[in-house]
């Protein structure tokens, strides 16, 4: 899958699962438990013991069901090692110029992270799919992120950190692209305790918000029109 149908799909579906598990066998647990609520983007972070080796099971396990990218990728060494295990996006914290051209080279859909307007138009300049917005909810979270959105129209934003169910509306409206979403999500206590439901539930619920969100937006836009 190329880097344009990547990026459509994640922005079609909106939700970007952040993934973070203390064993390889627990965020595959989560995986399938989130799939089964309906989400099929996931990204792996690399905290995730033998994440390089759990991105190519879960592509070998799963294929077009499912697109799964790396995060908390930090060089441009780390991205390469996880689009040779088959990532299919990488996510950064921060913005690694090197990381960027080794993505868009490998024709990988890549999302930098970033915060403040200047750091946003410096990762967008680089030619990224998205830029992720983190730590969104430190700054003020959906509000915040609507400033930028004034000045910034044209660039396509993927908040993170302090994104959940109760919020993703706010962000939603507030422009975002696409909701990444880590521990409000993959809920570390009920992932460990065996209440995989939990996450199939929740999963459920931030997609129906996301839709929702989306159909006021749209009706919106026609009022307005």
């Amino acid at each position: 899958m190329n880097e344009l149908l990547v990026t459509q799909r994640i922005e079609e579906l909106g939700i970007v699962p952040v993934v973070r598990a203390p064993s390889r066998e627990l965020a595959d647990r989560a995986i399938d438990a989130l799939l089964q609520g309906g989400l099929s983007i996931f990204e792996v972070t690399l905290t995730v013991p033998n994440a390089t080796e759990l991105i190519a099971s879960l592509i070998a396990r799963l294929g077009d069901r499912v697109v799964i990218g790396a995060g908390t990728v930090l060089n441009a060494d780390d991205a390469e090692r996880c689009i040779e295990a088959g990532a299919q996006f990488i996510v950064s914290p921060g913005f690694d110029e090197a990381t960027v051209e080794l993505a868009r080279r490998r024709g990988v859909a890549v999302m930098p992270g970033a915060l403040t307007p200047t750091e946003v138009i410096r990762a967008w300049q680089s030619g990224p799919a998205m830029v992720k917005i983190f730590p969104c909810s430190a700054m003020g979270g959906a509000k915040y992120l609507k400033a930028l959105r004034g000045p910034l129209p044209n660039v396509k934003l993927l908040p993170t950190g302090g994104v959940n169910l109760e919020t993703a509306a706010d962000y939603i409206h507030a422009g975002a692209s696409a909701l990444g979403v880590g521990g409000e999500l993959v809920d570390a206590a009920a992932l460990k305790a065996g209440r995989t439901d939990e996450l199939t539930h929740r999963a459920r619920s931030l997609i129906q918000a996301v839709q929702s969100a989306r159909s006021h937006n749209g009706a919106s836009s026609s009022v307005t029109a």
